[in-house]
């Protein structure tokens, strides 16, 4: 795979990563076995971003990510984040982003991860009982003290982000960005461009809608989050699903799936943009890593803006959007 930078300060990763949240929590049953191999296989693939955060599981999705790359840790560029706060049991329990809670995730990251410097570590949401310059004061102590390489944050808006930067470099902003999600690119992308900030995309395969694995809403598992997401109820799913057919129909014409499709238009929004497919299965992963063979034409690229223009999805991202772009 092409290498892309990541922020202006020496981070470089593969121009796909993987997202490994669903492995350990949210989308059905988990295997860590087969989360293992594919891991391994991401690996083997030229993949170098390994996406976790203290929250998924809670705590167990380090401990898997850690198992996974415990003999390959220098082909490696372990991501995490702290913030949303989780007790053992999976409760939630607020937002948090004061130094002393900073410090301790930092801590019990790095132990269950098992290793002795995390590569990026992101704000995964922002606390707004406490001033960024606290938060990322804190993260920068962190970096001195050689515990984190690169500071990242997650769902930021463009004046936090601002404000963060002026502290301590930020190397990547995590947002989600998709065929279906493009309101990043009004304000967001334009300031991360400015900064010389990197920008990872999650969900970059609409939490898998864009892939045309739900054909209707009786399709998503048991137990499986997306079954309360507002864009997978109702009317917005049929709506929604008229965008995904208009995909397909395009990705069918390129003879590639509308998954490789939908990812290949997000690896083509520049260098500075890294998407982050989820998945926990090996063959899925193979797909979505093909992707970055796909050449898109301009002809190809005005079909896509016009089979899913910007704000034509419809329903919110989560149920809760309150600690979003704050």
């Amino acid at each position: 795979m092409d290498t892309h930078k990541l922020g202006s300060h020496g981070l470089e990763v593969a121009e796909q990563g993987l997202g490994c949240m669903g492995m350990s929590e949210f989308y059905g049953e988990v295997d860590d076995d087969e989360s293992i191999a594919t891991i391994h296989r991401a690996l083997d693939l030229g993949v170098t971003l390994l996406d976790t955060a203290d929250m998924y599981g809670p705590f167990t999705n380090e401990r898997l990510v850690g198992r996974a790359i415990a003999n390959r840790r220098d082909s490696v560029v372990v991501a995490t984040k702290f913030g949303n706060v989780r007790g053992e049991n999976g409760e939630r329990l607020g937002i948090r982003g004061d130094a002393e809670y900073v410090r301790q995730a930092c801590d019990g990251s790095l132990q269950r991860l098992g290793i002795d410097h995390i590569d990026l570590y992101y704000q995964h949401r922002v606390d707004r009982q406490v001033p960024i310059e606290e938060t990322v004061g804190a993260m920068a102590e962190l970096v001195a003290a050689g515990k984190i390489r690169y500071l990242g944050l997650s769902e930021a808006s463009a004046e936090t982000l601002r404000r963060a930067h002026a502290v301590h470099p930020i190397s990547a902003l995590q947002t989600e960005y998709s065929l279906w999600t493009r309101d990043v690119e009004e304000r967001i992308l334009p300031t991360t461009r400015e900064l010389g900030i990197g920008f990872v995309a999650y969900s970059p395969l609409g939490r898998g809608f864009l892939s045309g694995r739900f054909s209707s809403p009786d399709d998503i598992p048991e137990g499986d989050f997306r079954a309360s997401n507002p864009r997978f109820q109702g009317d917005n799913f049929t709506r929604n699903f008229a965008i995904v057919e208009r995909v397909r129909e395009l990705a069918d014409d390129k003879g590639v799936t509308a998954a490789q499709l939908a990812l290949a238009w997000v690896q083509s929004r520049g260098d500075d943009v890294v998407p982050i497919p989820g998945t926990k299965r090996v063959k899925y992963l193979e797909e979505n890593v093909a992707a970055t063979d796909i050449e898109l034409s301009d002809l190809d690229l005005e079909r896509l803006e016009e089979a899913a223009p910007p704000g034509q999805t419809a329903g919110d991202r989560y149920p809760d959007m309150s600690p979003v772009n704050l």
